[in-house]
């Protein structure tokens, strides 16, 4: 499949979706809330892969932010549609049947740590800068970082980011949980598509149950998604593969 703004590799049941506008250091511009709706789709379907990787491209910016240019002369209708279309896509990530690591590799700023922040896992490079800048233009985070950011690291230090709009390292990211892991930047895809690996071995329906418990559990019937879950998944194949191979003392093949 062709697209505009995105690259997408797959190789060894790993998908890499770079967001390919290096001279704009990778802004959200409305093509690539396209590119990301259709190649997630794509994604979701595709039974060969078991795990996605999304980065940008060059060696300073995730993304950027929004391509702020683009929107600067929106009414109050239009600006309500675009925030609606940035919750759709990244909901669409967010609820994904199969992991998505974020490998950060410079600027994540607004929409680029809205966009890291519906991944599943994020890895970050150590040139890697976090914020959301959005109050600086009389404006808020749009695409979900009020509702995601204090969920990860908490209500004070989300307020603290969205109020100040300053920038933090990757290492004061990890630091409050905001990343999983700090790598230096010739390190960091090969650091995600390891990872990537070692969860594309294991078991395609339990992940996908685990995704939506993970999700379930900002719900009030979380436990109850939880066991359903749990219990659907004895009548699935990967379960009976899985303790077939426990018992046999062997490592599981699965479709």
């Amino acid at each position: 499949m062709n697209y505009e703004s995105i690259k997408l590799t797959i190789d060894n049941k790993i998908a890499v979706v770079t967001i390919n506008r290096p001279d704009s250091l990778n802004a959200l511009n409305a093509q690539v809330f396209n590119d990301l709706d259709n190649v997630f789709d794509f994604l979701a379907s595709k039974k060969t892969v078991n795990c996605v990787i999304i980065t940008g491209s060059g060696e300073k910016s995730f993304v950027a932010g929004a391509d702020i240019k683009e929107f600067s002369a929106f009414s109050q209708e239009q600006a309500k549609e675009l925030s609606k279309r940035g919750h759709l896509v990244f909901q669409k990530i967010e609820n994904l049947n199969k992991p998505v690591i974020a490998a950060i590799n410079g600027f994540a700023l607004g929409g680029g740590l809205e966009l890291a922040l519906s991944c599943h896992i994020r890895y970050a490079s150590e040139n890697a800068k976090l914020g959301l800048p959005e109050v600086t233009l009389g404006l808020i985070p749009g695409y979900g970082g009020t509702q995601r950011l204090p969920k990860l690291i908490g209500k004070g230090i989300a307020n603290e980011m969205i109020f100040s709009a300053k920038m933090i390292s990757a290492e004061k990211a990890k630091s409050i949980g905001l990343v999983n892991e700090v790598f230096s930047l010739e390190d960091l895809i090969p650091k995600s598509i390891e990872l990537a690996s070692q969860i594309a071995k294991n078991s395609p329906a339990g992940i996908e149950k685990a995704i939506k418990a993970v999700n379930a559990s900002e719900n009030d019937n979380g436990m109850d998604s939880e066991i359903n879950y749990f219990g659907e998944l004895f009548s699935q194949e990967d379960f009976k593969e899985g303790v077939s191979a426990f018992i046999e003392k062997r490592k599981p093949v699965f479709n």
